[in-house]
């Protein structure tokens, strides 16, 4: 790590000599002003951090804290108000436009007043120990003051695990010519947080009640700021206890793009990660959401629930759940197997008797907006959109290929029937690639004479042949369609044939001076061809869609659309095997916007692999 005094100021922000790069991976920001006076401040000390920081920044609220006195601070107790909490929503919306960085806001030391206890003296490990503290606190001439950094240092390490050889650098930030105006100084947070079942207006002063235990739910995927305040307002309300819901199986089904999905495992790390980084005094009971009330419709012990705008009636529900289900008052007890699950486990000795269960406290967090969506995403900061960037992303490296003759790289492009696989190969046509139509293959595999011909007829029967003698492929495929063992004898007989004809394709190609080539198959996993390609790219759409787009287009049942659909591998399937995703659900302008954005990706990687043989 760079010395001390590397950090001499010479000029305004970041951090002197640094420019903008960023250097270290973990960070500390203590925030030293008053929150009123802050808020409007936030944005050029964010981006000031973020220049030095390019991946998890921790953030430590110690408002009037004073750096500069002959005394070490200690770290105090913040009154947790509604004033803080609006904070900590604004200090993630502010975060959502700096996307490389994992901002975490500490919250130890932020207690309510029924907890409202000296901080204790003890230091908080965190997943990322901080290389770098960073402070908004600025001393009178403007300088990286070594004593100021000392005394912040010490302050960081009393408080927190960090790196062995920390660094520390008062940011001075760029807040324009001139003094702020005074209105934007004394102007509201914007309200965040609200309790509806309260009439009583809140003012931002107003201290805000802690409670025992209770519940937050969501989905989780891809853990974003929005995500963060949530679950930062559930941990300052909670003094014990904390469950928290993650959607799994069936609530899942409805999610846009649900293949990409991160596995509920991974998304329970993350979330478990996040959780005992912010206050680890908690406990933390993070369980498997497989209907709309989980836990926070059974469990008596619950005192409130952190919902969103778009969740709040939901939470109602969740209410005239708890009221109308009476059972017997007893315990609830968290079992495993595999997965956490909750079991209501009888009457609690010596308290008998019916009645339903108390509501919960409503907390109703308002929605973050994404400054940045685009056109067909979202305007709210959501998982939806960022799974929407994903698309044309390369999700995994490449398969090595030296079999495949130089120059040439090839793409395996496939999807569920129905998905639009020709159309994106029409696009990647145009772009200049070289298709390879593992249908038009299979036509020239079946037509009399072709390689398949005999052993398909041989098989199946006469009966499956036009008058001319052509195979009837209708007529074949519902022998197959629906049938694994007459499938496996058809697929056994075609697949190889086709891989040679697609082999020779590939020959074809290069003799055309082509350097990318397509093979498009709905069948490219199943059969086995992704040995004979660099890259899986899969095409998804919902089912329902498939389903309406096979009607429509081959004249069958929807329950004919059905079992073609399943007798092949499901849309989720196929993405565990790929390297990118794109979706035709939306106008076909952001199709062609997600095969152009893919193919530039591609041309890149062609060229840096280029460079590097080279």
């Amino acid at each position: 790590m760079p010395d001390s005094s590397f950090y001499q100021r010479t000029v305004p922000c970041p951090a002197p000599g640094l420019g903008s790069m960023a250097v270290f991976r973990s960070g500390l920001l203590v925030l030293t002003t008053p929150l009123a006076t802050l808020a409007p401040r936030l944005p050029p000390i964010l981006t000031s951090a973020a220049r030095l920081v390019n991946h998890t920044l921790y953030v430590h609220l110690q408002p009037g804290m004073d750096l500069g006195g002959p005394a070490q601070p200690q770290a105090s107790p913040v009154q947790a108000t509604f004033e803080v909490l609006d904070f900590i929503t604004h200090l993630y919306s502010g975060a959502d436009l700096l996307r490389h960085l994992d901002v975490r806001i500490l919250l130890t030391n932020i207690q309510t007043k029924s907890t409202f206890l000296p901080v204790l003296p003890s230091v908080q490990n965190l997943a990322h120990p901080p290389e770098v503290v960073l402070t908004d606190f600025q001393t009178l001439d403007g300088s990286q003051y070594n004593p100021v950094k000392q005394q912040l240092e010490r302050y960081a390490t009393s408080c927190y695990s960090c790196c062995s050889q920390l660094s520390s650098v008062l940011l001075y930030p760029d807040y324009g010519t001139g003094e702020l105006p005074v209105e934007s100084l004394n102007a509201p947070l914007p309200s965040s947080t609200i309790r509806p079942a309260s009439p009583v207006a809140r003012s931002p002063k107003q201290p805000v009640r802690g409670y025992r235990r209770g519940a937050v739910g969501g989905t989780f995927d891809r853990l974003h700021n929005a995500h963060k305040v949530l679950l930062s307002v559930a941990c300052v309300l909670a003094q014990e206890r904390l469950v928290v819901g993650v959607a799994d199986k069936d609530l899942l089904k409805s999610k846009l793009l649900p293949e990409l999905l991160q596995p509920y495992a991974e998304r329970v790390d993350h979330l478990s990660e996040f959780l005992v980084d912010v206050k680890p005094s908690l406990t933390f009971d993070i369980v498997p959401l497989l209907d709309p009330y989980g836990p926070a419709g059974s469990d008596p012990t619950l005192e409130f629930l952190v919902v969103s705008e778009e969740t709040y009636r939901g939470g109602m529900a969740v209410n005239r759940f708890r009221l109308e289900n009476v059972t017997p008052e007893g315990d609830w007890q968290r079992e495993w197997d595999g997965k956490a699950c909750w079991k209501y486990c009888g009457p609690r000795a010596g308290k008998g008797g019916f009645g339903g269960k108390e509501e919960l406290a409503l907390y109703q967090i308002q929605l973050l907006k994404d400054q940045s969506h685009s056109e067909n995403e979202e305007d709210k900061v959501s998982s939806s959109s960022f799974r929407q960037r994903i698309l044309g992303n390369l999700l995994r490296a490449p398969n090595q290929r030296p079999e495949i003759t130089s120059g040439l790289y090839v793409l395996g492009l496939t999807g569920i029937s129905g998905a639009g696989k020709s159309s994106v190969a029409q696009r990647l046509k145009n772009l200049g690639a070289y298709i390879i139509d593992s249908d038009h293959l299979g036509h020239r595999a079946y037509a009399p004479g072709g390689p398949a011909y005999q052993p398909v007829v041989e098989a199946f029967g006469t009966d499956i042949l036009h008058k001319d003698g052509t195979i009837n492929r209708k007529v074949l495929g519902s022998r197959v369609f629906g049938n694994k063992k007459q499938m496996k004898i058809l697929t056994d007989i075609v697949w190889p044939v086709i891989a040679k004809l697609a082999r020779e394709e590939m020959d074809l190609a290069v003799a055309k001076g082509k350097t990318v080539c397509v093979i498009d198959a709905a069948m490219l996993l199943e059969a086995g061809w992704q040995n004979m390609v660099h890259e899986v790219w899969t095409i998804v759409i919902p089912e329902t869609e498939a389903v309406r787009r096979i009607v429509e287009r081959d004249g069958l049942s929807e329950a004919a659309a059905q079992s073609r659909l399943q007798s092949q591998m499901s849309g989720q399937q196929l993405v565990e095997q790929s390297h990118v995703v794109l979706s035709t659900l939306w106008d076909p302008r952001v199709t062609q916007q997600q095969v152009e954005k893919a193919w530039t990706l591609l041309q890149k990687r062609l060229l840096k692999t280029h460079q590097t043989k080279n």
